[in-house]
């Protein structure tokens, strides 16, 4: 296979790596979207180069495989930043990227960001290397702050929300392309306070991987929910801790759903690797929920699941909830359609517009929890709703949302952006260069 050009890929925030902490503060789905539209970007061809921030004892570079690395460059000190604040730093980041990029000579054909800080990077380093950009959000400013419950002035001092907006008003007319996840994210943006143009907005929503998230037998499953410790009918939702994702809606559903289903149980897999004192304190809160609602007996909390277990887990639920206050899209909703689960949605995102109501899944408003918790239940209390959503349900997840389909959609858009863009094969010379320098690129990064 020919080698094509070089792809940037940034993504400033969070624990970005070959094997991502999920869970970790600010490392998540958008961690898992970049790294897997990387890899697959690869396999196709190209040279991948995946550029975040370096803080505590990080390598600077880690290969994810032939085509694809990860290159850490360092701003703001060794700590932590989170990424409310971390555009504060992104200026110095870009210098060190910048220098690396010109002492090394290297050439890329295009410029894919993420989120709003890396977005800030992208356009900075896009202007001043002529490389065409293409911004995807993920998240927008505006949606999440109309869609947060707190004192407005709280949330403005924790979520920066003013300078976010304003960055991300200039970042969406300077960029040469968006990708919005849903048709719901490319409404926001076309209206209100952004005023993107329509043909900007190219829509593409995650994927997922189809070599680890599929059905399997019903006996398969019985076997694993067993080896799990666990009995009864699963309602499962899992995630990290945060306010947004409504566990405590999902658990005052429940009551209606423990009420007609003897043998229901809900079980809540929260948190990360390494908890902070407020992800306790939160857990604690939803513990004390159930207890005030006389359901406690009924909930089964268990902590941070790892990758390695996560379809597995997807597989002993007889229900997977996805209840969030605001969902940009709901990543773990798809993977769970794949294992063939049938699935009860939050109408606060994108993901339910994608999909056929009874056919594919089922959606409801988790901030009316006698709504939602009907909805689990019909689809526990009928056999033929449950064969429904499981069979269409992955089909549906198949035929959307692998990561090879969005691949190839965002190299279709690419080639339809202004003429700068082009994405050709390298030359012979260059390629051969590229082999040659590859460790000592690498070595360079790690002197």
């Amino acid at each position: 296979m020919p080698i094509k050009q070089r792809i940037m890929m940034i993504s400033t925030h969070g624990y970005v790596a070959a094997e991502p902490e999920l869970g970790k503060p600010d490392t998540g789905g958008q961690v898992v979207y970049v790294l897997e539209l990387s890899k697959c970007l690869g396999r196709i061809g190209y040279q991948v180069d995946i550029l975040t921030r370096r803080f505590e004892d990080q390598p600077r570079s880690e290969k994810l495989s032939q085509r694809v690395r990860v290159l850490r460059f360092p701003c703001g000190g060794a700590g932590f930043i989170p990424k409310e604040t971390l555009c504060e730093h992104i200026p110095e980041w870009v210098a060190n990227v910048r220098r690396f990029i010109e002492a090394k000579r290297l050439r890329y054909s295009f410029i894919n960001s993420h989120y709003w800080d890396a977005g800030l990077a992208g356009q900075s380093l896009a202007n001043k290397l002529n490389i065409p950009h293409l911004h995807t959000p993920h998240s927008i400013g505006s949606w999440k702050r109309d869609n947060m419950d707190g004192d407005p002035e709280d949330l403005e001092r924790k979520y920066n929300f003013r300078k976010r907006i304003r960055e991300e008003k200039v970042l969406y007319d300077e960029c040469d392309g968006l990708v919005a996840t849903t048709t719901q994210q490319r409404d926001i943006l076309c209206n209100g306070e952004y005023d993107v143009p329509r043909e900007k907005i190219h829509v593409v929503p995650p994927g997922y991987d189809d070599t680890r998230f599929f059905p399997v037998s019903r006996a398969s499953r019985m076997t694993l929910k067993q080896e799990l410790g666990l009995e009864g009918r699963l309602v499962l939702a899992l995630g990290r801790m945060a306010h947004n994702k409504g566990y405590d809606l999902l658990i005052q559903a429940m009551p209606i759903v423990f009420k007609r289903i003897k043998d229901a149980r809900l079980l809540l897999a929260l948190g990360s690797t390494e908890p902070s004192s407020r992800e306790r304190e939160q857990i604690g809160e939803l513990k004390e929920l159930a207890v005030k609602l006389g359901v406690a007996d009924r909930v089964i909390f268990r902590d941070y699941i790892s990758d390695e277990e996560l379809p597995d887990y997807y597989r002993i639920a007889d229900v997977f909830a996805l209840s969030s206050r605001y969902e940009p899209f709901g990543m773990t909703a798809v993977e769970a359609m794949a294992c063939g689960t049938p699935t009860v949605i939050t109408t606060e995102g994108g993901l339910w517009e994608l999909l056929t109501w009874g056919l594919e899944a089922i959606y409801a408003n988790p901030f009316d929890p006698e709504a939602f918790g009907h909805a689990i239940c019909a689809v526990l209390q009928d056999s033929r709703i449950t064969g429904q959503l499981a069979k269409y349900g992955s089909q549906k997840a198949r035929a959307r949302f692998t990561w090879t389909g969005v691949a190839q959609q965002i190299l279709s858009h690419i080639e339809r952006l202004p003429s700068r863009v082009s994405i050709e094969h390298d030359s012979t010379e260059e390629r051969e260069a590229d082999s040659e320098t590859w460790l000592e690129e690498v070595c360079l990064l790690a002197t």
